[in-house]
C-alpha cells in the first residue's frame, strides 16, 4: 500500500513543478491564448453582426424592390390604359371624320343631281319652247298666207288686248 500513498518529498516536488509550470504558462502562454480567444470571439461577433446587418439590408432591399415592382406595374397599367384611351379616342375621331366626309360627299351628290335635274328641265323647256315656236311659225305661215286672214288676226288681237 505504499504505492498508493505518495511520499512527502514527491508531493513537494510535484507542487513546485506544477507552480513553476503554471507561472511559466501564465507568463508566456496564458496571455496570448486568452488574447487570441478574445480576438476570435470578437471576429465571430463582428461576423454575426455583419450577417445580421446584411440580413436587414437584404430585407430592406427586398421591400424596396417590391415597392419598385409595384410602382412599375402601376405605371405600366397607367401607360396601357392611356394608350387604350388614346386609341379609342383616335378611332372615334376617325369614325366621326369618315361619317362627316361621307355625309358631305352624299350632300354634294344630291346637290349635283339637283343641279343636273334643273339643267335638264331648263334644257327641255328651251327645246319645247323652240319646238313650239317652230310649230307655231309653220302654222301661222300656213294660216296667214293670204291677206284677209292676216287682217282678221290683227283685229282679233287688238280687240282682245286691253289698252290703258
Amino acid at each position: 500500500m505504499d504505492l498508493l500513498t505518495p511520499d512527502l518529498g514527491l508531493l513537494f516536488w510535484q507542487v513546485v513543478v506544477f507552480l513553476g509550470l503554471f507561472l511559466i504558462l501564465r507568463a508566456f502562454a496564458w496571455k496570448p491564448i486568452t488574447e487570441s480567444l478574445n480576438e476570435r470571439e470578437n471576429n465571430i461577433q463582428s461576423a454575426l453582426d455583419l450577417a445580421e446587418k446584411t440580413r436587414l439590408e437584404m430585407t430592406a432591399l427586398k421591400a424596396d424592390n417590391e415597392k419598385l415592382l409595384a410602382q412599375a406595374r402601376s405605371e405600366r397599367e397607367a401607360i396601357l390604359r392611356g394608350a387604350k384611351e388614346t386609341a379609342d379616342k383616335m378611332m372615334a375621331e376617325t369614325r366621326e371624320k369618315a361619317s362627316a366626309e361621307g355625309q358631305r360627299i352624299l350632300e354634294q351628290a344630291r346637290e349635283s343631281m339637283q343641279n343636273e335635274r334643273l339643267a335638264l328641265v331648263a334644257q327641255m323647256k328651251k327645246e319645247v319652247v323652240t319646238l313650239s315656236l317652230d310649230i307655231a311659225e309653220k302654222v301661222l305661215r300656213k294660216e296667214l298666207s293670204d291677206k284677209a286672214s292676216q287682217e282678221k288676226l290683227v283685229t282679233d288681237l287688238v280687240s282682245n288686248s286691253r289698252l290703258n
